[in-house]
């Protein structure tokens, strides 16, 4: 498996995605554009100590690969976010 921080490139903290942690439990990383979902999840899992449920991903206009990952409902996204200092 390749370095989870060459995976996730960095954390997105916008309306749309703050709103996604309240309500969805979802955390939204830029990704590597060559991580399949598998790599995704294991690269989230050990570098935040989290489970994830679900991984989405796509890619936008601008060619990013962003990825929206659903933690487990013992583990709340906000609580993650401000650890990191999104939020």
């Amino acid at each position: 498996m390749k370095d989870p921080y060459t995976i996730i490139k960095y954390s997105i903290s916008t309306e749309k995605s703050v709103k996604m942690m309240e309500s969805e439990n979802k955390l939204t990383f830029v990704v590597d554009k060559s991580a399949d979902k598998k790599e995704i999840k294991e690269a989230i899992q050990k570098a935040f100590n989290v489970k994830i449920v679900k991984i989405n991903t796509v890619i936008t206009p601008d060619g990013r690969k962003k990825a929206y990952a659903k933690l487990a409902p013992e583990t709340p996204a906000l609580d993650i976010a401000t650890q990191l200092g999104m939020i």
